[in-house]
């Protein structure tokens, strides 16, 4: 049998949320941020989206452009240490890269949807909207397979100079790492294979997020953060290279303390 080929075009693009994939909610219901799809113009959008405000939230049909191959199996990045097939999940990782997400609808202007609690990154392209319909999209009581043996999630406490430190590093141009944290350790299975995490589990352990290290413990369904430090070392920052353009940020948040 022939298999059939269809071409899409975008129609527009996310505008906020974060800008790499460890940044990425595993839901959009655990989701805390804000944005708005940006319609392309010249194409009668403005008609299209003509009442959709009445809706509280809305149904957003995208591409997962940041990959470039599919798996039959993939590991849940939160819930059992084994792997699953690909379509009993919702990996990224999926022979067409198509992406389904119920985010928040805020307002509209113009050809910007303003949205809330969205689990895409910045500059996803959408390649359609359509109305979340309560009645009929929401079946709060089926069985949901693998998922339904999936542990509560942790509960995630961080300490008043850990808040200390995230605060002063956003004030710096820094990324959130409260924010990393909550998505990184309480929505994922904690496994160091799978993340970049090192130490001894019930004791402190380190999460890496890109040039940064966040400093925790996880006991007892609790996950505490304790504070967060520099990845680079005293010379590394001294030095002229900076393949990730963020020793100001570095250097600067750590004459802040």
């Amino acid at each position: 049998m022939e298999i059939p080929d269809y071409n899409f075009k975008a129609i527009g693009l996310v505008r906020g949320g974060g800008k790499f994939p460890q940044q990425a909610p595993r839901q959009s219901v655990y989701a805390r941020n804000e944005g708005f799809v940006e319609l392309f113009p010249n194409c009668n959008y403005e008609q299209a989206l003509e009442d959709l405000e009445g809706f509280q939230r809305i149904w957003l049909l995208f591409v997962f452009d940041r990959n470039t191959n599919w798996k039959p199996k993939v590991m849940p990045p939160y819930g059992i240490d084994r792997k699953v097939g690909t379509f009993a999940s919702r990996s990224p990782y999926r022979p067409n890269p198509v992406g389904l997400s119920a985010v928040e609808l805020v307002k509209i202007e113009g050809l910007r949807v303003f949205i809330r609690n969205f689990d895409l990154l910045d500059g996803t392209p959408i390649l359609d909207i359509k109305p979340y319909i309560p009645e009929a999209d929401s079946f709060s009581d089926s069985k949901a397979g693998w998922r339904d043996m999936v542990p509560d999630v942790p509960e995630l406490v961080i300490l008043p100079e850990a808040q200390r430190q995230i605060n002063k590093l956003l004030l710096c141009g820094g990324p959130d790492l409260g924010d990393v944290a909550r998505i990184q350790l309480t929505l994922q299975s904690g496994t160091p294979a799978r993340q970049r995490i090192s130490g001894i589990p019930g004791q402190e352990q380190i999460l890496g997020y890109r040039t940064w290290r966040i400093r925790f413990v996880k006991i007892d369904g609790r996950v505490t953060v304790k504070g967060l430090y520099s990845g680079y070392t005293k010379e590394e920052l001294a030095g002229t290279d900076d393949p990730y353009c963020d020793k100001k940020i570095h250097r600067d948040f750590l004459a802040s303390l």
